[in-house]
């Protein structure tokens, strides 16, 4: 009997495999990357042009020329190629992929390392550097030393205002930022079916601050529902009886509000202890914590009052976008005094729309609180989105429980 790895992957832990790949996909900055190894192999192709993807996210729209330019090349490149392909303003390439592309059993690879993000749906998703995905653009192919397992078995029920972005800082001070180095984190037990797709995703992304390889979770109802509704129709993966390296049992009823003290994500504190810190920025948004639940959330609490702090809210994708505009939530966030960036990664990685000063603190949905990552000398403290938005309201650090 087999670990979800080891079933998609074809082989027991510890061994290497040769597999063919499902989807690959690259973002605006890794593509540049990726296009410049495969020209150097001088390979003809790609091989399998639409099972290839390059999504504009990371710095959009383009905040220099030398940007422009290179952006411009990689549009070229999708268009002769035949390669699937989105521009500025289509979302983080993990959020796109994760609307309707990504099916269970699928091997997928993407030149990011929060490609985890994928196993959400029962696929065995992971990051690559560019030389290795254009060796995919080549070939259609790569190779995998199968990954040791650790079984997250959840329990209980959420309470109060505390999510999946509170249970994924949980997971991660368990297991330390190396604890799960090159091992897959296999999400199960009774709690499993009351955490939606989007919980799922942000668990799924999360697991790649512990070292994991991927974090997924089994395909259920829940799963195929959400495809469903983008005309996908999938099957139910049934755990089978299977050994674990290692065996975390979590009751997620005992869960409070979390937060990540920089510089490191797995230096998790609960926010009631850390409750008054002075604010700069609050950043909600990214592959993380920007679907269309999170804003919704982040709405229900600051509606009909103001931010007291400069709050910046980036939609996932353009079709979370969209539904926000169409449902109020959007105008709401608005009315609120917030700022809506173009949809992608935003601030996250410190290119624009929102970098920090130098001796600024800034709260935020995102999943890496590094030093100098938002901004030179500035500091990144990662919470939930209700912890985010309870904080922007009162302009300190501020635990969500029990406001009205």
């Amino acid at each position: 009997m087999s670990t979800l790895s080891e079933r998609i992957l074809g082989g027991a832990a510890g061994t290497y495999v040769d597999v063919e790949v499902d989807r690959a996909y690259v973002h605006d900055g890794t593509g540049v990357l990726t296009l410049e190894a495969w020209k150097e192999m001088g390979s003809p192709g790609p091989r399998y042009p639409k099972r290839l993807y390059i999504l504009f996210d990371h710095i959009v729209p383009a905040n220099n020329s030398t940007t422009a330019l290179l952006q411009k090349e990689l549009r070229e490149f999708a268009r002769e190629k035949g390669i699937h392909f989105s521009d500025i303003g289509g979302g983080v390439c993990h959020q796109v992929m994760g609307e309707g592309e990504v099916l269970p059993g699928e091997i997928i690879l993407g030149a990011d390392s929060h490609t985890s993000t994928l196993g959400a749906f029962g696929a065995f998703a992971t990051g690559v550097g560019a030389t290795d995905m254009a060796a995919v653009w080549a070939s259609g192919m790569t190779w995998f030393r199968v990954p040791e397992t650790i079984g997250i078995f959840l329990e209980g029920a959420f309470q109060g205002t505390t999510e999946a972005k509170d249970l994924a800082l949980s997971v991660i001070s368990r297991l330390g930022m190396d604890g799960a180095s090159y091992m897959a984190l296999e999400f199960l037990g009774g709690a499993v079916g009351t955490i939606p797709m989007e919980g799922r995703l942000t668990l799924a992304n999360l697991a790649t601050e512990s070292g994991a390889k991927t974090g997924i979770f089994y395909s259920d109802e829940v799963t195929l529902a959400y495809l469903k509704d983008y005309g996908r129709s999938v099957e139910r993966q049934v755990p089978e009886p299977c050994t674990y390296a290692r065996e975390i049992d979590i009751n997620i009823s005992d869960l409070e509000p979390l937060v990540a003290v920089p510089p490191r994500v797995d230096t998790v504190r609960p926010v009631r202890e850390l409750a008054g810190l002075p604010l700069d920025q609050v950043f909600v948004g990214t592959c993380t914590n920007g679907r269309y639940d999170d804003l919704q959330r982040f709405a229900s609490i600051v509606k009909g009052k103001k931010v007291k702090v400069r709050t910046i809210v980036v939609p996932a994708s353009a079709c979370v976008l969209e539904k926000a505009a169409a449902t109020g939530i959007l105008s709401t966030i608005v009315a609120a005094g917030c700022t809506i960036g173009t949809p992608g990664c935003g601030p996250c990685l410190g290119a624009h729309m929102g970098v920090i000063a130098e001796g600024e603190t800034c709260l935020s949905t995102a999943n890496r609180n590094f030093t100098n990552r938002m901004g030179i000398g500035g500091k990144i403290y990662l919470s939930s989105v209700a912890t985010a938005a309870a904080s922007a309201l009162a302009g300190v650090l501020t635990n969500p429980e029990g406001l009205p």
